[in-house]
């Protein structure tokens, strides 16, 4: 019987062992679902919305397959469709029914395109160069590697797999490759499958249990069979049927043997009748070694036999994933409640991401970086803007003559502490941020602004300055959420955005008796001084030269032409971003005198040579940040960040 179980036992771990098995081979369904993007019109561009991603639940997966660099990028969907508002491409969406939708959208012709100011909200489109006659033939087209407007981006040679993909609602794909060829068409998008099987692992384990105890059941049939097989002792055979004997019918002889022998006592007194069993074989008698050896052979041999059960069943079990066993407890954990913020109604998105904007940031700071060691004034300009440039250029040309000079304040991109990105879907889009050097502590953070005028043109910096050790910047919005631009003439701050650099620099020229002189804070009152003693040593430095009858100086403080940018604060406040020029003359008092710049080699180097008999006019520049309270605040305008530099020298014609 005992070989009959372990036969149904082995029986039952193969159905058991095979069904696991076949749930992660046979039986086991397609790990992914895939849809393929058919397009018939060719065209430099194809957009894919995030709806077709989106079909199906999961992570998305984009392959694309072509010849060449592929590029693929994204980022908000209408920011994508400014981007080709002039291009002709492929619409991929989602139709009615579920199913695929492309669509050819040709670009406007000439005369339909909208112009700047025609329509509230729309995006003009980018002025063309006057194209020659090969232009003509062969339009250059626009190639979207680089650009500041996608999210992210990515490019391949020949293919191209973007994993895990979780778009969000409002952003798209661009699929081309460099903007002059036809973007690739063979598409697919695939989104991963449940083909989870939770029982092939139990299943496995249970057979392979089964198959344990099968093989014990079978030791024990095969032991118990062993010890049956011995030498059996054969009782008596039958004995014949007995009678009565009469005892006094014997010759006395007889019975008097008889007599004799009832009187012998036996060997078992409590014993009457003695009944003849099978028992079982005697075993001879062996040494003590070689008893123990023989049975712990037997033990070994059991043991042996136990081994590969419980080796497969461990390989079975191991080579079964997560998904071969049931997940216990909650598939997903309950997310802890959160602060709640309120946006304002008609919130528009922010400008940028914050991740975003920190790979905008390291990308026009290598650039700024890369010029700044060429001493190249057009590749800053591609980044550059404003009084940032003005600032860069001045330092260009007199490093190029100056070794020993000083150079200009660098971009940090370590550790960005601030990203305050305006919230607009229009352009030109404006974004703050301030950022220091992980490595130095001794390098002052900066402070900047920069601006992408319209979807085509990268962000370039218009403001930069290092903020002071003793400057508090004030709480500012959440980057996801961002702000609003202050318009210069607002009248909701303590002094309008286009008057703070007038009264700053009023500040500068007649201290104590300007009447801005008790708006502004310490901080910004000992800049001011420090423009002042600035001034200062140069009179100085002409009575040392015995110049100052012979020659006369004139300064004067006043805001540049360049437009303030404001940007709201949580305190219904400000941060205003202005440049302030600070000129100085020097002129000779009469036709006989002549002006040598002596040891100014940074003079000599602007203007290309060492004298004047007509005068000097030198300007330094400062670029400078402030904190201006909401109307009705008792605070004063503080100062956040501050940097003079050189401008120019020139010489009065």
């Amino acid at each position: 019987m005992r070989f009959v179980w372990a036969v149904v036992a082995f029986v039952l771990a193969a159905v058991l062992i095979g069904a696991g098995i076949a749930q992660r081979t046979v039986f086991m369904g397609p790990s992914n679902q895939q849809e393929r993007v058919s397009i018939e019109e060719p065209a430099p561009f194809v957009l894919m919305d995030g709806d077709v991603l989106r079909t199906n639940p999961g992570s998305q997966k984009l392959v694309v397959s072509g010849e060449g660099e592929i590029f693929a990028s994204y980022g908000r969907t209408a920011d994508m469709q400014a981007w080709l508002a002039d291009s002709d491409y492929n619409h991929v969406s989602v139709g009615d029914d579920g199913e695929f939708v492309v669509e050819h959208v040709s670009a406007p012709a000439e005369e339909e395109t909208t112009e700047p100011g025609d329509e509230a909200g729309a995006t003009p489109a980018p002025e063309e160069t006057p194209a020659t006659d090969a232009e003509t033939e062969e339009p250059a087209g626009r190639d979207p590697v680089g650009s500041d407007l996608w999210l992210d981006s990515f490019s391949e040679e020949n293919l191209l797999t973007a994993d895990n993909m979780q778009l969000p609602e409002g952003t798209s794909v661009l699929i081309a490759y460099d903007g002059t060829r036809d973007a690739p068409d063979d598409i697919v998008v695939s989104w991963p499958l449940d083909n989870s099987t939770p029982l092939a692992g139990p299943l496995m384990v249970a057979g392979g249990i089964v198959l344990v105890i099968g093989l014990v059941l079978y030791i024990l049939a095969i032991r118990h069979q062993r010890r049956g097989r011995g030498p059996r002792r054969k009782g008596p055979g039958p004995l014949p049927m007995t009678e009565p004997i009469e005892v006094a019918a014997l010759p006395a002889g007889e019975r008097a043997a008889l007599d004799a022998a009832d009187a012998k006592p036996t060997s078992d007194p409590g014993v009457e009748d003695a009944e003849v069993v099978e028992d079982e074989p005697t075993p001879r008698a062996e040494p003590e070694g070689k008893s123990s050896l023989r049975a712990a052979g037997a033990t070994r041999r059991r043991r042996m036999l136990v081994l590969p059960a419980l080796g497969l069943t461990a390989l079975l079990a191991a080579g079964c994933s997560a998904d071969s066993w049931p997940q216990l407890g909650d598939a997903s954990a309950t997310p802890s409640p959160s602060p709640t913020v309120i946006a304002p109604e008609n919130q528009k998105p922010p400008a940028v991401t914050e991740a975003q904007a920190k790979r905008i940031l390291k990308s026009l700071a290598d650039t700024v970086a890369e010029a700044d060691s060429t001493l190249d004034a057009d590749l800053a300009a591609t980044r550059l803007v404003g009084p940032a440039l003005e600032e860069r250029v001045a330092d260009y040309a007199i490093r190029a003559k100056v070794t020993n000079d000083a150079p200009p304040v660098a971009i940090p991109t370590d550790d960005v502490r601030v990203v305050l990105p305006e919230a607009t879907d229009r352009w030109p889009r404006t974004v703050l941020m301030l950022s220091q050097s992980a490595d130095d502590d001794t390098v002052p953070p900066v402070l900047l602004t920069m601006t992408q005028d319209d979807p085509w043109s990268n962000y370039k910096v218009t403001n930069l300055a290092q903020m002071a050790a003793d400057a508090q910047f004030p709480e500012v919005a959440a980057s996801w959420l961002g702000t609003s631009m202050v318009p210069a003439d607002s009248a909701f701050l303590t002094l309008p955005p286009d008057q703070v650099a007038t009264a700053f620099s009023d500040v500068v020229d007649n201290v104590e008796k300007s009447q801005y002189y008790g708006q502004f804070d310490d901080l910004s009152l000992a800049v001011a001084q420090s423009i002042r003693d600035g001034r200062q040593t140069v009179v100085q430095g002409l009575v040392d030269a015995n110049a100052a009858e012979t020659s006369k100086t004139a300064f004067k403080a006043a805001p540049t032409t360049t437009e303030p940018v404001s940007m709201t604060t949580l305190d219904s406040g400000a941060i205003v971003a202005v440049s302030v020029l600070d000129v100085e003359t020097i002129t000779p008092v009469n036709s006989d005198v002549v002006i040598r710049f002596g040891n100014n080699e940074q003079a000599k180097a602007l203007t290309g040579v060492t004298e004047s008999s007509t005068g000097v006019e030198t300007t330094y520049l400062s670029q400078l940040f402030f904190a201006v309270p909401s109307q009705g605040s008792s605070e004063p305008i503080k100062l956040l960040a501050s940097t003079q530099d050189l401008l120019s020298v020139k010489v009065i014609k």
